[in-house]
């Protein structure tokens, strides 16, 4: 790409597109009633989304002092996908500013992707029950390539897949883990703070932060034409 082209811009999803947590978690609580076990705080359960699905079962159990073999996880396991896939938009939205934020990046010739630890059906079928799925050249979930995040093979395939170069990308997240998958990849990272992470986004490590989606683009300008 010409330094002073157009760019892949790769988002997260979770905590980063769309608040996904309420039916994240009110699907962790069934399971979790399920496992016999009570529901948990949600200030405690929003920190454990970001690392996909079964690490969400396994760490909601986990915190309800759960111990159960891999058979019954397994078992667990298939009831929260089922119940999240069949209410998988009752409550989840995208952030505010968004929209505008992606009509923006595109006008300018942008290329946006998706590049998530949600497994890749959940993540097309939440997308496409917000009609945002058209706006992303590649949705890339945590079963897409043989790894995910935070290995930058993840972040690069997905770059490949939407026709750039990691020379001409930014990862767009919320997480420690957004920020890692960046660092091993030696792409520019933007994060956000309105997701789910234990660490303040502030001490993230990410290349900048912004507070709303009113400041992407010109964040995206500024990045790149620092080369």
């Amino acid at each position: 790409m010409p330094q002073t082209g157009p760019a892949v811009i790769a988002f997260d999803l979770d905590g980063t597109l769309v608040d996904t947590a309420p039916d994240l978690l009110d699907t962790l609580d069934v399971v979790l009633k399920q496992a016999g076990a009570p529901p948990l705080p949600r200030e405690e359960t929003r920190k454990m989304i970001g690392a996909g699905a079964r690490a969400l079962v396994n760490r909601g159990l986990t915190a309800a002092g759960m111990s159960v073999d891999e058979e019954r996880f397994d078992r667990l396991y298939d009831l929260f996908l089922d119940h999240y896939a069949a209410h998988i938009a009752d409550s989840s939205r995208p952030f505010p500013g968004l929209l505008e934020a992606l009509d923006t990046l595109a006008a300018q010739g942008h290329t946006l992707a998706v590049c998530t630890n949600k497994l890749e059906y959940l993540s097309r079928l939440l997308l496409d029950r917000l009609n945002l799925t058209d706006r992303f050249a590649v949705i890339a979930g945590a079963d897409t390539f043989p790894v995910y995040k935070p290995d930058a093979g993840h972040l690069l395939g997905t770059i490949e897949r939407a026709g750039g170069t990691a020379s001409r990308a930014i990862m767009v997240g919320d997480s420690l883990t957004d920020v890692l998958t960046a660092k091993n990849a030696r792409v520019p990272c933007i994060v956000v703070p309105f997701g789910y992470t234990e660490t303040p986004a502030a001490e993230l490590g990410g290349d900048v932060l912004i507070e709303h989606y009113d400041l992407l683009p010109a964040t995206v300008s500024r990045l790149l034409g620092s080369g």
